[in-house]
C-alpha cells in the first residue's frame, strides 16, 4: 500500500477442507464485507490447492507453495477463516503458515472461526501467538467466533453474525492503513520523520 491512501489489499484464506464448511461461508462473507468498503479483497480456498504437509525439507519446493507464498506476500492484511477442531484451528491453517512462513511478516492478521460449541472461543490464540512471535504479524484485536446457531436454515450468516464480520473487516482495513501510514512516516531510515 502506498502513502497515497490507496485501499489496502486484504486476502481471506478459507482453511476448511470440508465441502460443507461454515468457515468458508464466513470467508465469503468477509470478502463481500471488504468489497463493500471499497477494498481489494481476494479469496484463497485451501480446498482448491494441492499442498504438501510441511516436513521442513522438500515441501517448500512443491509447485503450489510458491504461488501461495506470493499471494500472501502481496497482501496488506489477511483474514484466516478456520474451523475449530479439538480446541484449535484446523491443521490446514497451521500447515499453510508453516509452508509460507515469512510471507506473513509485519501484516495485520484477523480470524474468523466456526466451531461446534461456544467453549473453544480462544482456539486461535496458539496460531496468533506464533504469527506474532515468529513473523511479527499484528493480530487484529477483534475476531469472529461462530457456532451453528449463527447461521440460518439455508446455511447463510445471520444479520448479527454479518455485523461481526463487518466489524472485523473494518478493523483489519484500519490496521492495514495505520501500518502503511507508519511505514510511510518512518521513511527509508526506518524512523518517523
Amino acid at each position: 500500500m502506498s502513502a497515497a491512501a490507496e485501499p489496502p489489499t486484504v486476502l481471506v484464506v478459507s482453511c476448511s477442507l470440508s465441502a460443507t464448511s461454515r468457515s468458508r461461508v464466513l470467508a465469503e462473507a468477509a470478502v463481500a464485507a471488504l468489497r463493500r468498503r471499497g477494498v481489494s479483497a481476494g479469496l484463497i480456498d485451501l480446498q482448491e490447492w494441492d499442498l504438501p504437509l510441511c516436513d521442513g525439507g522438500d515441501c517448500y519446493d512443491h509447485p503450489s507453495v510458491e504461488p501461495l507464498t506470493r499471494r500472501i506476500q502481496a497482501a496488506d492484511a489477511l483474514l484466516v477463516a478456520s474451523p475449530i477442531y479439538n480446541y484449535d484451528v484446523n491443521a490446514a491453517a497451521k500447515n499453510l503458515v508453516e509452508l509460507t512462513g515469512a510471507a506473513w511478516s509485519d501484516k495485520p492478521v484477523g480470524f474468523l472461526c466456526t466451531a461446534g460449541g461456544r467453549r473453544s472461543y480462544m482456539a486461535p490464540i496458539g496460531l496468533a501467538n506464533s504469527l506474532m512471535f515468529d513473523f511479527r504479524s499484528l493480530v487484529v484485536p477483534r475476531f469472529v467466533y461462530a457456532v451453528k446457531e449463527d447461521f440460518d436454515e439455508s446455511g447463510a450468516v445471520t444479520d448479527p453474525l454479518r455485523e461481526r464480520v463487518e466489524q472485523l473487516a473494518a478493523a483489519a482495513v484500519d490496521l492495514a492503513r495505520a501500518l502503511d501510514w507508519l511505514h510511510a512516516a518512518a521513511g527509508p531510515a526506518g524512523r518517523p520523520a
